[in-house]
């Protein structure tokens, strides 16, 4: 049997790579006349540049940039030509990602998204004519005003350097700054989208909420990253605030259909990353599924079709899950093919049924009771291995004697 194992990752333990490893080397035990092939995927989130590599090789430039709270970490862009076109993908966890912050420096009221306008920034210099923003994980609620900020900075001073302590503009200081920004601030905005417009801008993110309202980031991620009830509601205003300016600033784009001008903070996305997929669109950005970005890479359907059985697997398989996910995109693929697809999770928050309209056709735990749970997290290698080559016994029966 040929198998194809293609796991996100297991968010705090193991990346995608990791986790395709250690199912692997269980399966081998289990069902060692098996032939697998590994393919790690990403939703969009830490370690989604690993994964590109993964599928399409080209070539990694290391840059420093700021973190969410304005102290320099080691990043990268990922080039990859093709023909005379140059794509770059950005991971912008990697600049305002949660886990770059202790638990008591998680405060959306003050962490800024100015490290991905750097890695933007460090992408244009390198020529990139097509540029995928991966926006998962993050630790910032700020409207992607820091992106903005370091962007006009690079666009007027030739530098996308980190603020002057002392000297760091309304734009950079989070969402509680958004209360200082005048139309000043963004006076540059609308000669940056000009300039940005023989570039191909793609927000990769599985989030479709907007900016605002009760169903926007402040109300639904900002608790995650550290917010209380009265700093999301403050969060909220401020963001609300901030469109206001923008709005003044520069005249909003037209729906192509209607001739009326679109609300970019009511868009599908608008709220991924703490907005930023908001200060992306005003550039002239795009949403896509990070999932599909990924699958694409891949070319995942050809690779299916090379298999017989396809393995995915994530953290927690939970409701979010049934819908635009890495094991839900991995069944579709599969299931258009005809070959069978499995999630195989550290922690199942679904009935099989439930499980199963997704199109796979089964969904097995590591923890498979709540007892198991703090052994699992305290091996997340050998105990993910172990379900493997378990659950190779269940799918790949030894082959039968005299056979072949």
């Amino acid at each position: 049997m040929r198998v194809l194992f293609c796991p996100k990752s297991f968010t705090g333990t193991l990346t995608a790579v990791q986790a395709a490893e250690a199912m692997a080397a269980g399966w081998r035990r289990g069902a060692p006349h098996d032939d697998l092939t590994l393919a790690p995927l990403s939703a969009g989130d830490s370690g989604f540049l690993h994964v590109l590599e993964e599928a399409v090789g080209g070539v990694s430039v290391a840059v420093t940039v700021s973190d969410p709270l304005g102290r320099d970490v080691p990043a990268a862009v990922l080039l990859v030509d093709e023909g005379p076109a140059r794509t770059a993908y950005i991971e912008s966890a990697q600049a305002a990602g949660l886990h770059l912050l202790n638990a008591d420096e998680r405060r959306p009221l003050l962490t800024s998204s100015y490290g991905v306008g750097q890695l933007i920034d460090a992408a244009l210099a390198e020529g990139a004519h097509r540029i995928v923003v991966a926006l998962g994980g993050s630790a910032t609620n700020d409207g992607g005003a820091g992106l903005l900020a370091a962007l006009l900075a690079a666009r007027s001073a030739g530098t996308g350097g980190s603020p002057v302590a002392g000297m760091v503009p309304a734009l950079s200081r989070g969402g509680g700054g958004l209360a200082e920004v005048t139309a000043a601030d963004l006076a540059g905005l609308p000669e940056l989208a000009q300039r940005l417009r023989g570039v191909e801008l793609v927000i990769a993110t599985e989030e479709t909420l907007p900016l605002l309202g009760l169903q926007g980031t402040s109300a639904t991620h900002a608790p995650r990253k550290g917010a209380d009830p009265m700093q999301a509601q403050e969060l909220e205003l401020r963001l609300g605030r901030f469109t206001d300016i923008v709005g003044k600033t520069m005249p909003p784009p037209l729906d192509l259909l209607t001739g009326l001008p679109r609300r970019l903070e009511r868009e599908p996305g608008a709220g991924a990353g703490g907005g930023m997929g908001y200060a992306l669109m005003l550039l002239g950005g795009q949403r896509a599924s990070a999932v599909d970005v990924v699958l694409r890479a891949w070319d995942f359907e050809a690779l299916v079709a090379r298999h017989d059985l396809v393995i995915t697997g994530e953290g927690c398989f939970d409701w979010a899950s049934l819908r635009d996910s890495v094991a839900a995109g991995a069944a579709r693929a599969a299931a258009t093919l005809g070959r069978p697809a499995v999630v195989l999770a550290g922690q199942l928050q679904v009935g099989r049924r439930e499980a199963m309209s997704t199109g796979l056709a089964g969904a097995y735990a590591v923890a498979e009771r709540p007892a198991d749970v703090a052994a699992t997290m305290a091996d997340p290698v050998g105990t993910l291995s172990a379900r493997a080559q378990r659950l190779a016994r269940t799918w790949s029966p030894p082959p039968r004697r005299g056979s072949g």
